[in-house]
């Protein structure tokens, strides 16, 4: 006898998502659903997000390099997890090339220097983005990225 008690587990390998890159970001779209959206970056030595808070929880995982956030001076090197809480305030910097995997729920917001906001993203905005990147780069849109 076979039991579910839910629907079938979703799933999608990394190497059928392509990477994009614009700078010294690279980017994959694994899941976008309304409230979840995972994603993996590379970035470059030097590379700076603006300052920005989640309105959700943040898990992220370090495949391999060294980045911090600027205000807790904290070094994050391969093999580290984190949590973010709600409400988290802080600047991404990357001190060493990274490859990162970030669980975000809810949106990011984007602040001036002056604590203006200048952006929004959320996981919907994130997959336009990177379709776009898709098209621009002449890569097919992958089939593969989970609801």
């Amino acid at each position: 006898m076979t039991e579910t008690s839910g629907p079938l587990v979703g799933h999608v390998h990394s190497d059928d998502i392509p990477w994009v890159t614009i700078g010294p970001v690279g980017l994959q779209v694994l899941r976008v659903s309304p409230d979840t959206w995972v994603v993996r970056n590379r970035f470059e030595a030097g590379f700076q997000l603006p300052t920005h808070k989640h309105t959700g929880s943040v898990h992220a995982y370090t495949f391999s390099g060294r980045w911090r956030y600027k205000e807790y001076g904290i070094d994050y090197h391969a093999g580290t997890f984190i949590h973010e809480p709600p409400g988290s305030v802080h600047t991404l910097t990357i001190e060493e090339d990274s490859d990162i995997l970030f669980i975000l729920e809810g949106a990011f917001i984007e602040y001036d220097a002056d604590g203006n906001i200048t952006g929004v993203t959320d996981g919907e905005s994130t997959l336009n983005a990177y379709y776009a990147m898709c098209d621009d780069a002449g890569i097919p849109r992958p089939q593969g990225i989970l609801p």
